[in-house]
């Protein structure tokens, strides 16, 4: 029997719309290239959307068309968002870290119309002017005072959009409709494109808004440090329009420093971001003796958070949500948050726990399997690959056949490439990325568990582990450690607090120090560079 109930086709822009009405009180907060602070609520929001929406028809965007953002996080990136998807076309958010040849290649791929940038970005785009594609037309995201000096073509935002009306007759599109798109950051071969739909962002946004309550509230106020340009920020631009709940946009600044003074000004709830950022907010926490007002809640993910970090924060009274997901998962997969019945276990069993990469959110599903493809149980203990299904998860990639053929299992089931256990209780534990993980004489050793430890120590600011080649063991572990002052740790302490927790066999053969680890494009430790930087490095008993 089929049911008798009506099907609206689910749509981005109704979020803003419904935030318009009923959140009149919420809005954006943001951090301005220009040097101020920009204020404007969800309903003014909705009006310049419409109005944009009307400039870009103007500049022949039509449906299905590309529509490159080259921002920070603010308030003319999130009426981007929703023009360029709400009318029909297509948000493709790029990475200003990228390299030249995975930016050209992108907006090549892509095929991108046209691209708005923020005006610090400018070098960029001048350094690429001659390898664009002919008859792209760039905006500035800026007003007419501000325009950048450039040898480029520009147009000004603010000057496109000035005229035009903020009624716009939004299309009613079938849900199935691209609405984002955007790459991997290509660390192992050219980037992949996510391809997402107007139903999955919304399922996604709803998925997010359940499991994140205690951020994602009417009323909150949320630091979205995670860029508006690395998977639609976690959803944040869907989901606390949603809710309710306000964004506090960062810009450029991210340093310790910048994101204390804005967080304490704006009395900022919750803020959400890779555990590199939060190193510098907790050592600027460190320095002067106190939280920011209001901060009660951080969600940590993009990499593994150390435990050390975890119970840092949890000491000072901040709640640590420790999430997992990635591009292709829109990209919210777990969190980390516990249920009330596991608040009266003691505060070590806690961090135990929040250590995890928590549980499945809703609409996500997660399976191990061997190397055979067989399903292993949920009991902590097996380990294998993880794949992932659910209405928010890629069913391959855009215009990429070979790739796709490669991601997707037999039984329609993405494979995330990484290595994880499932305990009965559900929570997800990452051992490793496969490529990261080490194997010796036959048996692997979690470079993630190494660093997590390694990262207590007080002399430790911060540190990864990378395999090096060995001619008995095949590989074995360097630990590359930035110390935290003048004075260095000495391979020895680190030995002994690891021996509390692995086996001797697993400890790391030597350490070298640097002054800073590279990252990736979405603020990861490229172990990809550290691989490269050291591939002479020869370990101590074979030298």
């Amino acid at each position: 029997m089929q049911a008798m109930m009506m099907n609206q086709p689910l749509s981005i822009i109704e979020i803003l719309r419904y935030a318009a009405g009923a959140h009149p009180g919420a809005g954006i907060v943001s951090a301005r290239t220009e040097g101020d602070i920009h204020r404007e609520t969800y309903a003014e929001a909705y009006a310049r959307a419409g109005q944009l929406a009307h400039a870009m028809a103007r500049l022949g965007v039509k449906l299905g068309d590309r529509v490159a953002t080259l921002a920070w996080n603010g308030y003319r990136h999130f009426e981007l968002y929703y023009a360029i998807s709400g009318m029909g076309a297509v948000c493709h958010t790029i990475n200003p870290r990228l390299s030249a040849e995975q930016m050209l290649y992108i907006i090549d791929h892509a095929d991108d119309q046209v691209l708005f940038f923020d005006v610090t970005f400018t070098p960029i785009l001048e350094a690429l002017k001659d390898k664009l594609p002919s008859g792209m037309k760039l905006v500035a995201m800026t007003d007419a005072a501000h325009m950048p000096d450039s040898t480029l073509d520009l147009l000004c935002y603010e000057d496109l959009i000035a005229d035009e009306s903020a009624d716009f007759d939004w299309p009613e599109l079938p849900e199935d409709t691209a609405a984002g798109l955007c790459y991997t950051s290509g660390t192992t071969g050219n980037p992949k494109g996510a391809l997402f739909s107007h139903r999955s962002t919304v399922l996604h946004a709803f998925s997010i808004s359940i499991a994140l309550s205690k951020s994602l509230t009417e009323g909150g106020r949320i630091l979205p440090v995670v860029p508006l340009f690395h998977v639609n920020a976690w959803g944040l631009p869907y989901s606390a329009p949603m809710t309710g709940a306000s964004l506090v946009m960062p810009g450029p600044n991210l340093d310790g420093p910048s994101l204390f003074d804005l967080m304490d000004a704006e009395k900022v709830t919750s803020a959400w971001g890779v555990p590199t950022v939060w190193l510098g907010l907790r050592a600027e926490i460190d320095k002067r003796g106190r939280n920011p007002e209001g901060f009660s809640q951080v969600v940590v993910g993009g990499s593994a958070a150390p435990r050390s970090m975890i119970e840092g924060f949890e000491k000072s009274g901040v709640e640590v949500c420790h999430a997992w997901g990635m591009t292709e998962m829109s990209p919210v997969g777990t969190q980390g948050l516990l249920s009330e019945s596991m608040k009266d276990l003691p505060f070590e069993a806690q961090m135990d726990l929040k250590s995890k990469q928590g549980r499945r959110v809703f609409g996500v599903e997660l399976k191990i399997v061997d190397d055979n493809g067989n399903r292993l149980p949920h009991d902590g203990k097996a380990v294998g690959e993880l794949f992932v299904r659910g209405n928010t998860i890629v069913s391959g990639y855009f215009n990429n056949p070979e790739a796709t053929a490669a991601a997707i299992d037999a039984e329609g089931w993405f494979g995330t490439g990484d290595v994880a256990s499932i305990d009965e209780q559900g929570f997800l534990t990452i051992q490793d990325r496969s490529k990261d993980l080490i194997k010796s004489g036959g048996e692997w050793i979690s470079s993630i568990d190494l660093e997590n430890i390694a990262m207590a120590h007080p002399k430790v600011a911060n540190c990864a582990v990378i395999a090096i080649a060995h001619p008995k063991w095949d590989e074995r572990p360097l630990l590359v450690v930035v110390p935290a002052g003048d004075e260095k740790p000495e391979l020895s302490e680190i030995h002994d607090m690891m021996l509390q927790h692995v086996a001797k066999w697993q400890l790391p053969d030597d350490m070298v120090f640097v002054d800073s680890l590279p990252l990736t494009a979405t603020g990861k430790i490229s172990k990809l560079t550290l691989r490269q930087q050291f591939t002479d490095y020869v370990l101590p008993d074979v030298r």
